[in-house]
């Protein structure tokens, strides 16, 4: 296999930030349209992500937002957003740079995007060689049946960590599936 001298991996993940970024700056904007939420996964080490340290302490790898009825003050940058949101009702303002998010889910279309995250630590030894390519997954929604649309609602109550539980449809798409090989 040739070398991938163009970083088709990292331009396809910047790409789908890009999304992530346009939809925060709309929602900063002009509110949160209609039923649209969002889960937002991040690793709270990873460079860049300013949080208290009380959060820092309660999530020492990742921790998921909320972000639907009671967030404030959202700005959202080239790098990053801030955000406030209130923990056990203690008002808490959030620095999070895209670099470091995992994953962003809006329950309410059922749609995902979940990023590789390098971090200062394992950037060397995470660098992908052409045998080990990153794959960057899209989920998209899938008809439920009408036998699974109690499940899928029981799962979407808990959250998109309990979708793959409840066994909640939806089709992955991996850039490996394109590659030449």
């Amino acid at each position: 296999m040739a070398d991938d001298h163009i970083r088709y991996d990292i331009l396809a993940q910047e790409a789908l930030r890009g999304v992530m970024r346009k939809v925060l700056a709309e929602v900063a904007r002009a509110g949160l349209p209609g039923n649209h939420h969002f889960f937002i996964t991040f690793l709270t080490g990873a460079p860049g992500v300013r949080i208290s340290s009380r959060l820092r302490e309660r999530y020492p790898e990742q921790m998921t937002i909320v972000v639907q009825f009671q967030y404030w003050d959202l700005k959202v940058t080239d790098a990053g957003f801030e955000i406030g949101l209130s923990f056990s009702d203690v008002p808490e303002k959030l620095e999070i740079p895209f670099s470091a998010v995992r994953g962003f889910y809006d329950p309410s279309v059922n749609f995902e995007l979940e990023f590789d995250v390098k971090t200062e630590l394992s950037e060397e030894a995470a660098q992908p060689t052409a045998a080990e390519p990153t794959p960057i997954a899209i989920v998209t929604e899938t008809k439920p049946t009408s036998a699974s649309k109690k499940k899928s609602a029981e799962a979407e109550k808990k959250g998109p960590a309990a979708d793959a539980a409840a066994g909640k449809g939806a089709d992955v798409v991996s850039l490996d599936a394109f590659r030449k090989k």
